[in-house]
């Protein structure tokens, strides 16, 4: 395997899966004079998108109708 100019390298996919490193996973690079490693950032309390849009719909609902009649809405009876 080789390092391309830009510092590139692909990691297999076999050892991505077992280190649970998925698509878009945040990794820090770790070195102790020998051995570089590579593990998945600490997770931030950062709230992503859908949180933030949760919270900001959360209590503005405007009409009270219960879950059955809510159901009764989507069926075709």
């Amino acid at each position: 395997m080789r390092i391309t100019s830009k510092g590139q390298v692909t990691i297999p996919a076999d050892i991505r899966e077992r280190a649970g490193l998925l698509p878009q996973t945040e990794v820090e690079f770790e070195f102790d004079g020998k051995v570089v490693r590579i593990v998945p950032t600490r997770a931030r309390k950062k709230e992503g998108r859908g949180a933030r849009l949760v919270a900001h719909l959360r209590g503005r609902g405007d009409v009270a109708m219960s879950t059955d009649e809510i159901m009764a809405l989507t069926r075709d009876d």
